[in-house]
This record gives C-alpha cells, structure tokens and sequence, in this order.
C-alpha cells in the first residue's frame, strides 16, 4: 500500500516537474522573440502590398490623363506615346510577396517606376503650352488624383523601407540570429528601394499647374 502511494506521488512529481519545464520553456522562448521573425515578414509582405496596390492606382489613373492631354495636344504625340510605352513596360514587371528577396527584381520594378514617373511629369508639363488643356475640369480632377496617389506612394514606399530593416535587422541580432539558425533557416534578407536617406522623409507632392 506505502509502495503504491509511493509510486503515485512519484509519477504525479515527475508529471508536474515536466510540465514545470514545459511550461518554463514556453515563458523562455515567448520571451525571446521566437516569433518575431515571422511576425516581421508578415509585416514587411503587407507593406509591400501596399506599395504595389499604389503603384497600381498610379496606373490605373494614366489611361484616362493620356486620352484627356491628346484631346486638347494631339501633335505632342512624342510625349503622350513615352507614357504609354513607360506604362506598359511598369505594368509587366511585377513582384509577388515571394520575390521581395531578390534584390535585382526589386530594381528593374523600381527602374520602371521611375521611368513611369519622369514620362508622367513631362506629360504634365505639357499642359504648360495649353490653356485649354489646364483649366479643363477633367484635367484637373486626373491631376489632382496624380498628386495624391505620389503622395501615397511615397508613404507606402517609406513604410515598407522601415519595415524591411526591422525583419532585416532581426535576422542580424540576436535573439533573431539564433532562430534564424535554428527554427527559420529559410528566412532570408529581404530587399529595399535605394533611394536616398532624405526621401525617406514623405514628401507634398505637387505638379506644377
């Protein structure tokens, strides 16, 4: 009978004693960090949603401003043919969340951005040389609609920046480098725009008008 109480309290110390370290490792490993480098990622791959969900709506908007510039300057063919032409070649280079690694794709994406850009604003300054064209309602709504989407761009842009040397700066340090080693060995440095520190800062943009 003393064997058996013995026994039994001898199973119930080494289950309570396991779950005593169960639940210490669990405490140990949530302190830790141990899920900060998938929560880091997760959050990186939303911001850069959000950069190519504006970069979109730029897009989406540039049909429109070209139909409406050659209506009013038919013979500034040059100009309106280099939008669209900067258009469909930013269009095709598109990068998934799965991509975000590769810092060549990064580029060419962020290369044809910019090309998109500086062909949008010599559009624009089109409209300089045609009063008609500028104090056109429509003219204005599409330009109007252009400064606020750069203006997003660029805080989607920014946001992601921090985001990615977060998760890039987690996977350096530790604890992160330890679980990068261990329990996320596929985790890898995520690419960034190169852009300089100061445009980093979000900017007002503004078209001349």
């Amino acid at each position: 009978m003393a064997a058996n109480a013995a026994n039994f309290f001898f199973a119930n110390a080494v289950r309570i004693r396991s779950l005593g370290i169960v639940a210490l490792l669990a405490l140990f490993t949530a302190g830790c960090g141990v899920n900060a480098i998938p929560t880091y990622e997760e959050q990186a791959k939303a911001k850069w949603g959000e950069v190519q969900n504006q970069y979109q709506r730029r897009s989406d908007l540039i049909p429109n401003l070209v139909e409406t510039v050659k209506g009013f300057a038919q013979q500034e063919r040059d100009v309106l043919t280099a939008v669209v032409e900067a258009r469909a070649k930013a269009t095709q280079i598109r990068i998934d969340a799965s991509q975000i690694t590769d810092a060549e794709a990064l580029k060419r994406f962020q290369d044809a951005q910019q090309q998109l850009s500086g062909a949008i604003g010599r559009l624009l300054a089109v409209a300089e040389a045609y009063p008609d064209l500028k104090s056109s309602q429509n003219f204005l709504t599409l330009q109007a609609q252009l400064e606020g989407t750069e203006n997003r761009i660029a805080v989607a842009r920014r946001d992601y920046i921090e985001a990615v040397r977060i998760y890039n700066t987690e996977l350096r340090t530790f604890p992160g480098i330890l679980w990068a080693s261990t329990l996320y060995r596929d985790a890898k440095p995520m690419a960034t725009f190169t852009i300089p520190e100061e445009q980093m800062r979000v900017p007002n943009v503004k078209f001349t008008k």
